[in-house]
């Protein structure tokens, strides 16, 4: 069965076309990777117009779908949606523009254009589980982002950079196959490390200082993403105290971590943790989310999340406490999710590191 047998599965019978246009779905269901590119598809065909750039490439790669060499993209889709005399076209509402939107009721005035939810829902919902052939490309990612860990213990030292050790960590990333970072790395260090989403400065590492590390790498269109905080120098008292609530609270998640829980009871095991141990208002993010084509994508491990997580689902573990004009932890895993409870693909050591 097709990822487009599936899906047209996931959709009301009523639906006969579909209309694919954003880059990360079209890559999703042709293996393709191209900066355009249209997706039309039926209950019984689908094809892929693609324009010189890259037609060469998708007569070689492409196997779910008929390539079609792109020339005049609507005058062509007319033509394939009369062969294929549908009433309807649904379209993905969450990332279509309103402007191509209008222009697909412009050109195509007796079609019916689905704009509702409908099938960017049932896309999401496919994603959400991975097949042993996206599960294998997420733990090369993660292989290569934990070579980059296993590298920087022995760059990371004072008097470096912020700046200079997320280069460093992209730098080894690349160098062991990464298509490029599952997002733009984040490395923090010092009183910067509060900040949970901050972006590396030119501020010196210092002795005493935790240095925080959020980054991933990317095979065959599919990411990986890690956190792990690290001490340059001694850790305080209180360092050591936050960094092990933190350590407790993934660990306890994880242990808790399977298909069937909802992404609010999951988050709830974490954060019940951190609160009772004083720190509640100091994690103020949700605990997880899906990884697999994007680097945030259903389903979630929040507070309002109560859908159940399913099996073969990629869900980040990554609790952390944030402490503002002091300094900030975050330890992060990602799982596969199953009935039993979860398979974690992240193996570098998670113990406090001092460098």
């Amino acid at each position: 069965m097709t990822k487009f047998d599936k899906l047209f599965n996931e959709l009301p019978e009523s639906i006969e076309c579909v209309l694919i246009t954003s880059d990360i779905n079209r890559r999703y269901f042709t293996d393709m990777k191209s900066s355009d590119g249209t997706v039309i598809a039926f209950r019984n065909k689908a094809y892929l117009l693609i324009d010189f750039r890259y037609i060469e490439k998708a007569r070689a790669v492409v196997k779910s779908a008929e390539v079609v060499e792109q020339r005049k993209l609507y005058h062509q889709l007319a033509e394939i949606l009369r062969t294929h005399s549908v009433k309807n076209m649904a379209i993905e509402s969450q990332t279509m523009t309103v402007s191509q939107l209008n222009v697909l009721k412009k050109f195509f005035k007796d079609m019916e254009i689905i704009d509702t939810d409908v099938l960017s829902n049932a896309i999401n919902s496919l994603r959400m589980v991975k097949d042993s052939y996206e599960i294998s490309c997420i733990q090369k990612a993660q292989e290569i982002a934990e070579k980059a860990f296993e590298g920087i213990l022995t760059f990371i030292k004072e008097g470096v950079t912020e700046r200079d050790i997320a280069m460093e960590l992209e730098r080894i990333m690349m160098l062991n196959g990464s298509e490029g970072v599952s997002f733009e790395t984040i490395v923090l260090s010092g009183v910067n490390t509060s900040m949970p989403h901050g972006v590396p400065s030119d501020k010196k590492v210092r002795k005493g200082e935790f240095v925080l590390m959020d980054y991933g790498a990317v095979y065959n269109g599919y990411h990986s993403d890690m956190t792990r905080t690290v001490c340059v120098g001694e850790l305080t008292d209180e360092m050591r105290k936050v960094y092990n609530i933190v350590l407790d609270a993934q660990t306890a998640a994880i242990d808790a971590a399977r298909a069937g829980i909802t992404g609010q009871e999951l988050d709830l095991i974490a954060r019940s943790i951190i609160d009772d141990a004083g720190y509640g208002e100091y994690f103020g993010h949700s605990l997880g989310h899906g990884v697999g084509m994007e680097i945030h994508e259903k389903p979630n491990a929040s507070q309002s999340y109560n859908q159940i997580l399913n099996e073969n689902s990629v869900v980040t573990i990554e609790p952390g406490i944030y402490i503002a004009g002091k300094f900030g932890v975050r330890i992060e895993d990602f799982v596969i999710l199953n009935k039993n409870g979860c398979i974690n693909l992240t193996k570098c050591a998670k113990n406090i590191i001092t460098l």
